[in-house]
């Protein structure tokens, strides 16, 4: 009797799967036209798979952008920084430009102080051995004056 009733399909199990043949032949119908069911029974023009990949690709292009807005915000601020840096360093550079220049001009400024007071010591040096000369002929001319002083005194 158990092989009777397995057998045995009732009309409602009967129209149940011709409906559920009838729905699959029109699924597939409608799949080779480019049209699917979504888990709502919706139809839907994209593949659920296709729709899905979809959805899964547009939240990674999000995170992405998400990502290069960082790295742009990450970036801008390094450039700032190696901005500023290299303008510290042009200021460090005119700076050291300018002191060196000041140390050559404070250099030949005293060369040329030192040339000056070269040739004034020429000068004296000069003027020395004139006086030198001038006294020794003084000397000499005082001494034939006492001399001469001293033959009339003794003449007297």
């Amino acid at each position: 009797m158990t092989l009777l009733l397995a057998a045995t399909v009732t009309p409602l199990e009967q129209i149940c799967r011709e409906a559920g043949r009838e729905t699959a032949m029109a699924k597939d119908i409608l799949g080779e036209a480019g049209l699917h069911f979504d888990e709502l029974n919706k139809l839907r023009v994209l593949d659920p798979e296709v729709t899905q990949q979809t959805i899964e690709l547009k939240e990674e292009c999000k995170d992405f952008v998400d990502k290069i807005g960082q790295f742009q915000k990450i970036v801008g601020g390094l450039i700032e920084l190696v901005d500023q840096l290299a303008k510290e360093a042009e200021n460090e550079k005119m700076k050291a430009i300018g002191a060196r220049n000041l140390l050559k001009s404070i250099a030949k400024q005293r060369e040329a102080q030192q040339q000056q007071l070269q040739a004034l010591i020429a000068e004296k040096k000069m003027q020395l051995e004139r006086y030198r000369v001038e006294y020794e002929a003084l000397c000499k001319v005082e001494a034939e004056q006492n001399e001469f002083i001293d033959q009339f005194i003794f003449q007297k």
